[in-house]
């Protein structure tokens, strides 16, 4: 069943072992780095119980309510809803949070999709990943994902340093596996389990590795520590920066010590073929809910950037509007990408319905990609202003109160408390710590920009091109082999013919 947010609360107060600022941290529910998001996920457990957010936020089946978020998607309006859903969280929360386990609990779709894989390593592998994923729609945990681990010198193989840089099993118990090492996991500190899985390692020919494991792990384990880069949160004032204090995912280095995974939690343990297909697939699903957060994102740097030039009459002039209409160019692209991994979307090896992949990876690169230049041309529309205008307190002392009042108001529409409200935000988002980490946080979350492009390479239809132009060109068949594309046999050549068929 749907938790709410005090059951949520109550799961991670467990005695877990976590560190921040070099201090022990006793509760992380009431910690000011942490307390912000504990809160928001909490939020986002108890609207799925309100009656203005239930009908979007969960789903009733077989007398069981749960949420939409952890719904295996079957159909067009699975992801539909999980898309509304997402975007309710968002605007309820009033900023943008990805790692709250709605992006995170589909890489255990692609598991589910690849248990025949897991079946010939161990078929009770297959049958742990189907255990998890209906622990997930009936438990529904705070589900965050494990990628990355501190890689040490990266031309030797892990066997030629110290082991311990790359995850790994240093032994088999009747209980289950003993693994030791580190992963990097944003927001497991206060998250109730991870996915935990190898980062993209050169395995060579050998067939079996300590290195390729993955599991569930509960992050109120025994033997894990959690090392927590500082927060944002409370370093200054929220009115000064609203992003950074309440929107700060805190990421950890989690240690695994010598900690036991059950054998019911082991999802592919030593045979490279099974992790190297879990890193292929890995973001089939995931980089949708990913992407979407791009989509937000782009909103708040239109929004920002428009009302600045609105408020001084900017936006009237040709030059600005040429800006502001390249934010709306690559915030449009996003969203078409998005929309169309739906409309175009492919049924998996699994039975579940995944987007369209090359229009989903691609979209995932336009995103990615051009962040940091969406991101220049909103400084310049907020101006310079975002880096010069004095914090709060000084709005407020008697003493400057009266001079910003004066050189801060525009009219009677744009008072000064206002405005100052406008470049605060603008500046967080912007020109802050949190944002410079937000930007890499976007390029590096899901993998580095390399593999985005080779998502892309992976999934998209080469065939097509290549027989238009062969045919084009009046080239015999031979050229490059048979064609595996036949005609009409494309994404958007069904889809037509599936329009088509309904309309008549």
């Amino acid at each position: 069943m749907i938790r709410t947010g005090a059951q949520y609360r109550d799961s991670i107060r467990d005695g877990r072992e976590v560190y921040i600022n070099g201090e022990r941290v006793r509760d992380v529910t009431t910690h000011p780095m942490f307390k912000p998001l504990v809160d928001i996920r909490a939020r986002i457990y108890d609207m799925q119980h309100e009656a203005q957010f239930r009908h979007i936020m969960s789903y009733d089946h077989d007398g069981e309510t749960s949420s939409v978020g952890n719904k295996l998607p079957h159909t067009q309006q699975d992801w539909w809803d999980k898309r509304r859903a997402t975007d309710t969280v968002l605007e309820e929360v009033g900023g943008i949070v990805t790692r709250v386990g709605d992006e995170t609990v589909g890489e255990m779709w692609s598991l589910f999709d690849g248990q025949s894989v897991l079946a010939e390593v161990n078929p009770q592998f297959a049958d742990n990943i189907a255990t998890h994923i209906h622990k997930a729609l009936h438990n529904d945990p705070f589900h965050v994902s494990a990628n990355t681990d501190p890689k040490g010198d990266r031309s030797k193989s892990p066997q030629d340093q110290d082991p311990d840089m790359l995850l790994h099993v240093v032994r088999e118990t009747d209980a289950g596996i003993i693994v030791r090492g580190a992963k990097y996991e944003t927001a497991a500190a206060y998250a109730n389990q991870a996915f935990t899985k190898p980062t993209i390692a050169n395995w060579g020919d050998a067939a079996y590795s300590d290195y390729a494991v993955g599991f569930i792990c509960d992050l109120g384990s025994p033997n894990l520590k959690f090392i927590c880069r500082t927060g944002f949160a409370g370093r200054a004032p929220i009115e000064d920066y609203p992003l950074s204090n309440r929107f700060d995912e805190v990421d950890t280095i989690v240690i695994f010590d010598d900690v036991l995974i059950p054998w019911e939690n082991v999802l592919f343990y030593r045979h490279t073929k099974a992790a190297m297909f879990i890193r292929a697939t890995l973001h089939r699903y995931s980089a949708f809910a990913f992407v979407q957060r791009n989509l937000k994102l782009a909103d708040m740097l239109i929004g920002a950037a428009l009302f600045n030039a609105r408020q001084t009459g900017l936006d009237k002039q040709q030059a600005v509007q040429e800006k502001l209409s390249t934010l709306a160019v690559y915030r449009e692209g996003i969203n078409a990408h998005l929309t169309a991994s739906i409309a175009l979307a492919e049924r998996s090896p699994g039975g579940l319905l995944m987007p369209a992949q090359s229009l989903l990876y691609a979209g995932r690169v336009l995103a990615c990609s051009q962040l940091h230049e969406m991101m220049h041309i909103a400084r310049e529309l907020c101006g310079g202003q975002i880096c010069v205008t004095p914090d709060k307190a000084s709005f407020d002392a008697p003493e400057t109160k009266p001079w910003l009042d004066k050189y801060y108001t525009i009219n009677e529409n744009w008072v000064a408390e206002d405005r100052r409200k406008l470049l605060a935000f603008a500046r967080d988002m912007l020109n802050s710590d949190y944002a410079g980490h937000r930007l890499t946080f976007q390029l590096f979350a899901q993998s580095p920009p390399f593999a985005h492009l080779a998502a892309v390479y992976r999934n998209f239809d080469w065939d097509g091109p290549l027989d238009f132009v062969r045919k084009a060109a009046g080239m015999s068949e031979n050229v490059l082999g048979k064609s595996t594309r036949t005609p009409g046999d494309s994404a958007v050549s069904k889809w037509f013919d599936t329009a088509i068929k309904a309309a008549e």
